[in-house]
């Protein structure tokens, strides 16, 4: 979906004003808050503030500075030209919004605004004017030429002051000398104070307001990367809390926030220009004897599968595994056992049939074992790619009981890849009904939940708050492990086949609500499949340092953004020492990622390598690539140098007591074993959960302490017609088990839609 320039304006020499055709983000768009752009396809997601909307045109006004590439191709841009990807609103509207109007006009309101910072500013002003309150703005800027909406903010306040550094035009001095002349030598008072601007203005306004005791909110949209709560960039210490500018703000209250923790963020991702990303290169192939990449001469052994070499792959992004051929595939599915009573079945959370597949492959009838493999799942050649087959139906697979089991991922990978390259494709089930059915979130459970449903005649769309579909599939695994054109989106393109629409850049609770869903655009079921995207850190000292990134930040840059391709407009932040904090399949993708960007990495796990919750197949692949493994160690604090950088990390050996309620062995400090360990950048992957943004803006939508939905043995949520499924219900859990969950909710959905209409 492409979005129009309606209207372009030049204000300065480097800023301009650009009225953007966006009927949706116009029609949700409240005060205070921002909306995320991306120009092309190769673009940087660049975070705008508001600065107007006009919910009855549908057009949503910004106004950008030229400060880096991305902002200057923004302004080449012309009317009636198109912007790829604009999404919002992002952030929570201006906290006054939902104040009494009468306790409002009693309050002596002062806006300042500092530069650009006028904008966002801008709107706030209007609303208030809109409601019948008067309040006083000061404008700020180094001189005359950078002074912006003067004009516009004058129609709206009380009264507008214009300060300039050098004295130019209006008040000589800065916005903090402007408003204490304001309150010693005019009379002035004021009870509130909102300023938004340069972090810096911000910083040293909220130290004279303090002074004078005045409440101040401040928006930190500026530290603003991803806007939707995926990434945790945005983290910043209010108080004795750590925050997250995009999920909890951007407006917090200025005379709490750490500013000088706040700038150092704001530096972490401003220097796309000149960055070094390391040149893909072909690789050859190997066997490999530990992935049981050996000669095939007995039965009892699975048939090898070629992979890359390890060090030509630790220098590339491409895919790792290489997979099975026609003749291997055929060769592997001999070694079925073709069980009566077949077990792997029933360790497939989508059950597909087994035995039925593999029999077609083993009789060369590849086209037919894929027709096999459809009735259960829409995404074989992902689920063949990173499923855990070994706790799954291969670990339940007969002949893995004396052997090695049957690699039932790798012919699942096969058959996908084959129906792909040859162009098979699968249709509709039954007619269309004209039911709508919206299904939010683009990752493996509303995927699956939406092919199914669309085979039984539904009109299906799906709402994706990112600028591509694919959720966790798109934005998290890498490439090297599943490459994302040729697998991700040709199976999505299978569902789209389906009938299956996708609106990208919607942001569910944000842009349009669950209730507006269902009252305003006509869909009279709903499935929620909005993963689990808010990441989770230690809270150790240090840990806010510049150089300290969740997982999720550093994964979505490269994988959803295209950091690592320098055709790509993406900053990456890349240290040249880097721990990733954690030992599950997100930290192996970080670290071997890392080890790709240039980066020595190493993991730092708390427990042994026994308990390392990651596939045996990523723990090994890591290891051929050259990561280090430190196990049974804990990071205690991360070491700051003066400029907010990561000088290193003290850790603390453990050892292993009695299992705790997971079952592992807890780890226990042993004293006096800290020690320092030399890194410049450290990754936490500590696990994720659900952002609250659906649950806290849908009525009654039961949510449990960990702010997942909570869902009864159908997947039907406590608001009728809203179902859930995968992350968002149970945390961060496998693609395959995602999938599972939104089969049952398509089957659930299906018969309380028809129960429904039948009693019409």
């Amino acid at each position: 979906m492409s979005f129009r320039i309606v209207k372009k304006e030049r204000l300065t020499d480097k800023i301009f004003a650009m009225e953007i055709e966006a009927p949706r983000v116009a029609k949700a768009a409240n005060p205070g808050q921002f909306i995320i752009i991306k120009i092309d396809e190769k673009g940087e997601r660049v975070p705008l503030t508001i600065a107007d909307y006009d919910k009855e045109k549908g057009t949503v006004k910004i106004v950008l500075q030229t400060v880096g590439a991305s902002t200057i191709k923004l302004a080449e841009i012309e009317e009636n030209d198109f912007v790829n990807d604009f999404v919002g609103p992002l952030g929570n509207p201006s906290e006054f919004i939902y104040e009494d109007i009468e306790d409002l006009k009693k309050e002596n309101i002062i806006f300042v605004a500092g530069g650009v910072g006028a904008a966002p500013v801008y709107p706030q002003v209007k609303w208030l004017k809109e409601h019948g309150i008067d309040c006083d703005v000061i404008i700020g800027a180094r001189s005359k030429d950078l002074i912006i909406l003067e004009d516009e903010m004058k129609k709206m306040a009380r009264d507008v002051y214009v300060s300039t550094d050098d004295g130019s035009y209006g008040f000589n001095g800065r916005v903090t000398d402007c408003l204490k002349d304001l309150i010693d030598n005019k009379g002035k008072k004021y009870t509130r104070a909102i300023v938004i601007g340069p972090m810096i203005m911000m910083k040293f306004m909220c130290m004279l307001t303090k002074e004078l005791n005045i409440p101040t909110t401040v928006s930190l949209n500026t530290i603003m990367v991803d806007g939707t709560g995926m990434c945790g960039a945005c983290r910043v210490t209010v108080g004795d809390e750590v925050k997250f500018a995009c999920c909890d703000g951007p407006e917090f209250d200025g005379h709490l926030v750490d500013f000088d923790e706040a700038m150092r963020r704001q530096t972490m991702f401003k220097t796309p220009e000149g960055r070094a990303i390391l040149k893909m290169e072909e690789g050859d192939t190997h066997s490999n004897g530990s992935c049981g990449c050996q000669e095939d001469k007995k039965k009892s052994i699975r048939v090898p599968v070629r992979e890359q070499d390890p060090k030509e792959r630790a220098k590339n992004f491409e895919e790792v595994c290489l997979g099975y051929n026609r003749e291997e595939a055929m060769r592997e599915a001999e070694r079925c056992l073709n069980c009566k009573n077949p077990r792997c079945v029933q360790g497939c959370p989508v059950k597909i049939n087994i035995p039925a597949f593999i029999s077609k492959v083993k009789d060369g009838d590849i086209e037919g074992a894929a027709k096999v493999i459809s009735i259960s799942s829409s995404l074989p050649s992902v689920c063949g790619r990173v499923c855990p087959q070994e706790s799954q139906c291969e670990g339940k697979c007969v002949v893995g009981i004396k052997n090695d089991p049957l690699a039932i991922g790798k012919l699942e990978r096969f058959v996908g890849d084959w129906a792909r390259e040859n162009g098979v494709s699968f249709g509709v089930e039954e007619e269309a009904n004209g039911i709508k059915v919206a299904v939010v979130g683009s990752g493996p459970s509303g995927l699956a939940c939406a092919g199914d449903l669309a085979k039984k005649g539904y009109d299906v769309t799906i709402f994706e708050a990112f600028h591509e579909a694919g959720g966790v599939l798109t934005y998290g695994i890498p490439e090297f492990r599943l490459p994302k054109q040729k697998v991700v989106q040709s199976e999505i393109n299978n569902i789209k086949k389906l009938g299956v629409k996708i609106e990208t850049n919607v942001v569910i609770g944000r842009t349009i609500t669950i209730d507006e869903l269902i009252e305003n655009e006509g869909f009279e079921a709903i499935f929620i499949g909005s993963g689990a995207g808010l990441p989770t850190f230690m809270g150790i000292p240090g840990e806010n340092a510049n150089g300290v990134l969740s997982a999720n930040e550093y994964l979505t840059r490269v994988n959803l953004m295209k950091a690592y391709d320098d055709s790509y407009d993406t900053p990456i932040n890349i240290g040249k020492k880097a721990a990733i904090v954690g030992g599950g399949n997100v930290a192996m993708e970080a670290a071997r990622t890392a080890l790709r960007l240039g980066s020595e990495a190493s993991i730092v796990y708390r427990r042994s390598e026994k308990e390392l919750p990651a596939r045996v197949e990523e723990v090994h692949h890591a290891k051929e690539e050259g990561i280090v493994f430190h196990t049974l160690t804990n990071p205690k604090e991360i070491l700051v140098n003066e400029d907010g950088s990561i000088r290193g990390m003290i850790c603390v050996k453990m050892e292993l007591g009695e299992p705790d309620e997971s079952g592992r062995r807890r780890p226990i400090e042993i004293p006096g074993s800290e020690f320092e360990m030399e890194v410049d950048t450290v990754i936490m992957a500590l696990g994720t959960r659900p952002n609250p943004l659906i649950s806290s803006t849908t009525k009654g939508l039961d949510v449990n302490r960990k702010k997942c939905i909570v869902v009864n043995e159908d997947e039907q949520t406590s608001k009728e017609g809203v179902y859930a499924g995968g992350d968002a219900v149970t945390g961060a859990a496998t693609v395959i088990s995602a999938m599972g969950a939104g089969k049952t909710a398509a089957a659930s959905i299906d018969k309380y839609l028809r129960e429904k209409h039948a009693n019409k």
